[in-house]
């Protein structure tokens, strides 16, 4: 069994090796955490979808149904009841509404799901904390440099990082 760089297991480590671990380990974090925030977007989006559904089919179904289901249900209203058709209509009218209602307060249900869902932030908090954790990690302790020797040290680091 080896140490996810490669090492043996119990074998002592240097420093800029647990160093090199913990990065990658973080980093696979983050990217882990990445995704997890794109699915969570994903499922979001998909309860935004279904409530727009929602709202266009009840808006469908009052345009489209009004006149049909007026007129079946108003002639069928007076030939069980032999009550005054504009009353049939009215009947008729109101089992719309009313189906209606039920498929935009469906909308309104999927709606508030999709606004409570808090999934990307609590996702991109814990991005920013892993990050604020590697911004702050130092792969070992620097000894402290005379004043006299930190422009040669400046000099140096330029030098190596071109």
């Amino acid at each position: 069994m080896s140490a996810p760089d490669g090492s043996p297991v119990g074998a002592e480590r240097s420093i800029g090796q647990l160093f090199a671990s913990a990065t990658t380990e973080l980093s696979a974090l983050v990217h882990d955490e990445i995704a997890l925030a794109k699915a969570q977007l994903k499922q979001d989006v998909k309860r935004g979808a279904v409530s727009g559904g929602a709202f266009s089919v009840a808006g469908a179904v009052l345009l489209f149904s009004l006149p049909m289901l007026n007129f079946a249900l108003a002639y069928g209203i007076r030939t069980w009841s032999d009550w005054n058709l504009a009353i049939c209509f009215v009947l008729s009218f109101a089992a719309n509404v009313l189906v209606a209602l039920v498929l935009a307060l469906i909308g309104v249900v999927f709606a508030k799901k999709a606004q409570r869902s808090k999934g990307p932030q609590k996702v991109a908090a814990s991005v920013k904390e892993s990050a604020g954790v590697l911004q702050n990690a130092k792969p070992h302790p620097r000894p402290e440099l005379a004043q006299d020797r930190v422009p040669e040290a400046i000099e140096a680091v330029a030098r190596s990082s071109s």
